[in-house]
């Protein structure tokens, strides 16, 4: 054999290991689990389930009128929160989602005819909410988590028409997504809705309790918690191999909700998971903000507490998975004088931030003088070196939840520099939490864009 001949042959083999080699790690990917395939057992469809439908609205709604029904599962599901804009009518659309390769905006879900849904059939309904297929055959960015979605119910998807069709058509037609090539494709989404959308309604799992199959409905099917708190593969796809571990969602931080006791919420109790789900707030651990807050505003705290219990029982069964990056938070409380503690002087500028804007609230040694929702001590963000959430929440504020108005945090982002909200956000951790951060304006000035 000449030499080029054998150099020729290496190369093939070279080519051939790498194509089979990307083959199987597609194959691989292709073949992840679904978002309930942890659970075992045997999943049958509803009509062959001997239980209680976990589909559905309470049974204290189940006389309700179908209006009624729809409106109790739309906030189930968050329709409203990714389709309203910061300052629009409720499910008029046009809140725009930033995105490495361009901007996505949400569509105007009110029964307007020309703008809106108001032409939508029922089978053109299920379309959408199934397949991410809209009128036309237009194909949607799975931003709509249709691949969510898809296990719900029919019944309860037209529940939620009919919810939609009983609002005030809106006519507006809202800002044109734009993303750069090839993400502008649409036809491209039908080849990633073949591969990660199992277009499959829900089924109950024979081996679990009734309690656990409605919390999976719920967090499956309607809230879609893995749209956020799982992290994605190469294709943007949920990996489900590392569900609900937690990632960066829209310049913030969704955090590890899977029973694991450092990072995720092992050391929570049931009580104060469902209190945080229902009023955005946890004793101990804090306060819902950013995209949470709006689900808690927007949706959680609308469920009955069975509801919520029942989701608080499927959190307990995800398997623990450690997030690597966040140490157990802090539970210390800070010295009272402003001279001592953690980053005492070795931050000034954020030291003095911090004393000018926010003593007075949360207190020099991270226990609020006024308000328990205020506390900085044990929060998750306070305890996140990367200070993400801690940076977004002085720059767009807190609202208060419900009818808490006085438990508002202002947003300070138009009266701080990016230096100066770095530098309070990094005095924060140091002084109260477990690990400090080392955010940089230039880290500030990505975060206000990316909201």
């Amino acid at each position: 054999m000449t030499l080029p001949s054998r150099r020729l042959r290496l190369t093939l083999f070279s080519v051939l290991a790498v194509a089979a080699a990307a083959f199987i790690y597609l194959l691989w990917i292709v073949a992840g689990p679904g978002p309930m395939h942890f659970a075992g057992g045997e999943q049958v469809p509803i009509g062959n389930y001997g239980g209680a439908d976990p589909t559905g609205v309470p049974e204290e709604l189940s006389r309700a009128s179908l209006i009624e029904r729809g409106r109790y599962l739309a906030r189930a599901a968050d329709c409203e929160a990714c389709h309203t804009s910061k300052s629009g009518v409720p499910y008029s659309g046009g809140r725009a989602f930033v995105l490495p390769f361009g901007t996505l905006y949400s569509t105007n879900i009110t029964p307007d005819p020309q703008t809106g849904i108001g032409n939508y059939t029922n089978a053109e309904f299920l379309k959408v909410i199934h397949s991410g297929i809209g009128r036309g055959g237009k194909r949607l960015y799975p931003a709509m988590p249709y691949a969510s979605y898809t296990y719900m119910s029919d019944a309860d998807a037209l529940a939620i028409k009919a919810y939609l069709f009983s609002l005030e058509p809106i006519h507006l037609a809202g800002p044109q997504t734009s993303l750069k090539f090839p993400f502008s494709q649409r036809w491209l989404m039908g080849i990633w809705a073949f591969i990660f959308n199992s277009d499959k309604r829900f089924e109950p799992n024979t081996q679990r309790d009734a309690q656990w199959n409605r919390g999976a409905y719920l967090a499956e099917a309607m809230a879609h918690c893995g749209e956020c708190h799982t992290p994605r593969n190469l294709l943007q796809a949920l990996n489900n191999r590392a569900k609900f571990s937690g990632t960066a969602q829209a310049g913030w931080r969704a955090y590890n909700i899977t029973p694991d006791r450092k990072s995720g919420l092992g050391e929570w109790s049931d009580a104060g998971i469902a209190a945080y789900l229902s009023t955005g707030h946890a004793e101990g651990h804090g306060t819902a903000a950013g995209p949470m807050g709006e689900a808690v505003d927007a949706s959680l705290r609308y469920l009955t507490q069975p509801d919520v219990a029942a989701i608080v029982a499927y959190l307990r069964s995800i398997p623990a998975v450690a997030t690597s990056d966040l140490p157990r938070p802090s539970a210390r409380i800070a010295p009272s004088s402003p001279a001592q503690g953690a980053a005492a002087n070795l931050n000034p500028l954020g030291k003095a931030v911090y004393e000018g804007a926010c003593a007075s609230c949360h207190g020099w040694n991270g226990i609020s003088p006024v308000m328990a929702v205020a506390t900085l001590t044990g929060v998750r963000a306070v305890n996140d070196p990367t200070a993400i959430n801690v940076a977004q929440v002085i720059i767009s504020g807190a609202p208060g939840h419900g009818d808490a108005d006085t438990a508002n945090m202002p947003a300070f982002g138009d009266a701080y520099s990016d230096e100066e909200i770095a530098s309070v956000a990094n005095y924060v951790t140091a002084r109260f939490g477990a690990q400090s951060s080392a955010l940089t304006a230039e880290h500030v000035a990505k975060l206000r864009s990316a909201d």
